[in-house]
Formats: C-alpha cells, sequence, structure tokens
C-alpha cells in the first residue's frame, strides 16, 4: 500500500469528508489554489485505495493537518545505506569525536525552539523538522565512541525525543510517540541521567494509559519515582507525583490521589520558578500545579474542583495554548459533574477552538467524550 493515509484518518476519528472539509480549510487559510471539494473527495478515496500518488501540495497540507512525517503518510522509510567502508566508519567517528560544546548547544537551542512552537501552534505542522533533529542527534551519538563524548549528545537526545514523543502523542501518532520514548530512555540512560529517564517514564506512562492500560500506566509512574529516588530535583519530584495523582484519580484510588497530590505541594519549590534549572522539560510552578490538582478534582467529583480551575485559568500563560484547551475542558467537565450544563458547553466550544487551533487530536478526542456525556 503506498499510503497510510486511511489509518491515520480513522486514528484521528475524522471521516473522508471532515478531511476534505479541513484540507479547504487549510489551504484558504493559506491561500493555496487546490481541487474542488467534489474532485477532493475522490482524490481521499483514491489515495487511501492507492489509485493515485499523494502530490507533494498535498502531501504538504496532510502532513501540517494530521501531524505526521512525510514517510508515515506516504507509508515509506528511508532505503539502507550499504555503502561506504573503514574510511568511511573512521570519517564519522572522527566528526562525532569533535562534537564542541557550541554544537551541544546547538543542539538545545533547536530542541527549544521546537518545543516553544508547538507550545503556541501545536505540533502538527512540526513533524518533519522534528525527526530530522533528532536524526542529527541520534548520528552524532551513534559516532561517538567514549564517555566525554556521548554523555552530552545522548543527554540532549533524550530531551529531544520525550518532547516528540509528547507532540507526537497530541497528535495521535501512538506508534511514534511510544519509539521516541524508548529512544528518551536509552539515551538517558547512556547520558546516566536518573532525571531523564525519570521522566521519560513519567510520560509514557500517558501513553499507556491513552491506550487503555490505566493499571499499568499507574504502576510506570510508581516505577519512575522509584528510579529518580532523591536523584532528582524537587520539582521534578513534585511533577512525577502530580502525575501518580492523576492516574490514581483515572482508577478510582480517590484517597491514593490526594495523598500524591499532597506530596507534590509539599515538593514544589516555593521560588517563582516556571521551569526546572536542571531539566528544562519539566514546566511546574504553583498555578501549574493548581490547574493540575483542578484536573484531577473534577475526575473524582470533588467540589473544589471549579475553585481550583478558575484560579489557575487568571494566572495561566497564555502562550500554552493547548494547556488552556485542556483547563476548559477540565471546567467542561467540572460543570458537568454539577449539573451546570449551560457553564459546560461554552467552556467546550472554548476547548474546541483552541485544541483545533493546535491541531491536538488529544484534546478533540477529550472535547468529543465530553459532548456526549
Amino acid at each position: 500500500m503506498a499510503t497510510q493515509l486511511s489509518k491515520i484518518r480513522t486514528a484521528r476519528e475524522w471521516s473522508q469528508s471532515q478531511l476534505v472539509r479541513a484540507i479547504e480549510i487549510y489551504a484558504r487559510e493559506h491561500r493555496m489554489q487546490i481541487a474542488k471539494a467534489e474532485s477532493l473527495a475522490v482524490y481521499v478515496s483514491d489515495w487511501e485505495n492507492d489509485r493515485r500518488a499523494i502530490s507533494d501540495k498535498y502531501a504538504l497540507i496532510l502532513r501540517a493537518l494530521l501531524g505526521v512525517t512525510d514517510a508515515e503518510l506516504r507509508g515509506t522509510s528511508p532505503e539502507p545505506d550499504n555503502a561506504g567502508g573503514y574510511d568511511e566508519l573512521l570519517a564519522r567517528i572522527d566528526s562525532a569525536q569533535g562534537v564542541s560544546g557550541t554544537l551541544v548547544e546547538a543542539f538545545y537551542q533547536q530542541t527549544e525552539l521546537l518545543r516553544t512552537f508547538d507550545r503556541q501552534r501545536g505540533a502538527r505542522s512540526i513533524g518533519d523538522q522534528m525527526q530530522a533533529h533528532l536524526a542529527a542527534l541520534q548520528d552524532a551519538l551513534t559516532f561517538a565512541v567514549v564517555r566525554s563524548a556521548r554523555k552530552p549528545v545522548a543527554t540532549a537526545l533524550a530531551g529531544a525525543a520525550t518532547l516528540a514523543a509528547w507532540q507526537a502523542l497530541d497528535v495521535g501518532s501512538v506508534t511514534r510517540a511510544w519509539q521516541h520514548y524508548e529512544t528518551a530512555k536509552s539515551a538517558a540512560r547512556d547520558a546516566e541521567s536518573t532525571a531523564y529517564l525519570a521522566h521519560a517514564m513519567g510520560e509514557q506512562a500517558f501513553a499507556l494509559f491513552d491506550a487503555g492500560r490505566p493499571l499499568l500506566a499507574l504502576e510506570l509512574i510508581r516505577e519512575a519515582q522509584e528510579v529518580a529516588g532523591a536523584h532528582v530535583s524537587a520539582r521534578l519530584l513534585a511533577w512525577l507525583s502530580a502525575a501518580e495523582a492523576e492516574l490514581c484519580a483515572h482508577v478510582g484510588e480517590h484517597d491514593a490521589c490526594r495523598r500524591a497530590f499532597d506530596r507534590a505541594e509539599r515538593l514544589l519549590p516555593g521560588d517563582d520558578e516556571t521551569r526546572d534549572p536542571e531539566m528544562l522539560s519539566i514546566f511546574l510552578n504553583r498555578g501549574h500545579l493548581t490547574r493540575w490538582r483542578g484536573n484531577v478534582l473534577a475526575l473524582i467529583g470533588d467540589d473544589d474542583a471549579v475553585a481550583n480551575l478558575y484560579a489557575a485559568l487568571k494566572t495561566a500563560d497564555p502562550t500554552f495554548v493547548r494547556a488552556q484547551a485542556g483547563m476548559y475542558c477540565d471546567l467542561a467537565q467540572a460543570h458537568t459533574a454539577r449539573g451546570e450544563l449551560s457553564q459546560a458547553a461554552e467552556y467546550l466550544m472554548t476547548a474546541r477552538r483552541l485544541a483545533t487551533q493546535t491541531g491536538s487530536a488529544r484534546q478533540l478526542r477529550r472535547v468529543s467524550r465530553l459532548s456526549q456525556a
């Protein structure tokens, strides 16, 4: 089969007509000339049944809408490189040994750029850029021989791969997300970084939850805390505890949920920092934790949920667009639990708009579930 479009579309719970409509909207917003709706419907059917190749123009649109790489969309993979001998191998090893601190810093800056773009605009249109970034890091690590050369590159790869995994999870590319988490964990072990390993395990737990294995997810988050021990920052420990609290709520362990949140509040530093200076992947301050608590209290039907969520909404960073979509979903869920359906519907409408803006398949699925509740 020449393309995986049918599987990708189905995984995002889109009909063919919804995809056609999304293509039209994207083309109009970006001032692109495309075929009429009737022809587009034929194109989508032909693409999915291997009767027509996806042109570069439409591939660009589909990658942006669906958050996939070109290889995933077309069902292709790079050809293995069988050329070269010892001279080429040694040249690449010598090049990797010469990776400077400046180049490693450039890797970090590229990760930050992709993180900022994801936070404000969503991950769906940067899949290929992220894949290229990871490929460059993996190539540098593959040919770095000694520990002093490997550790800084491996640390950079662990952070980038964890970010890539969360982005893939957000756009609905679950298999890609899982593979990135495994890359992140392997790189963290290579870097001898307990913090990056524990964080990757913690986020991977949510992939398990999304896949319908909440008990296994809870087991993994608790194992991540065992791995972390006392060897990571207090902010990361607080993040792991809050993550455990959320998963406890989903499996009905309400008392354990509250205890985990109380622990997270004790652990979280009382400073004004938003990010962990030891690990920039972690964004967690009092405002974030208040929002997280509100989300989880809504899950277990606690009356304090609404107050927590409104308090968090007042201090929310407007550049965290996807997080805001999640917060409005939380408010809708909390108001629904209280029977306040008109308020819930209003917040769901806002959540849908923000999730559509960032292309978050994960948040749109949640909006859909809450709309049917």
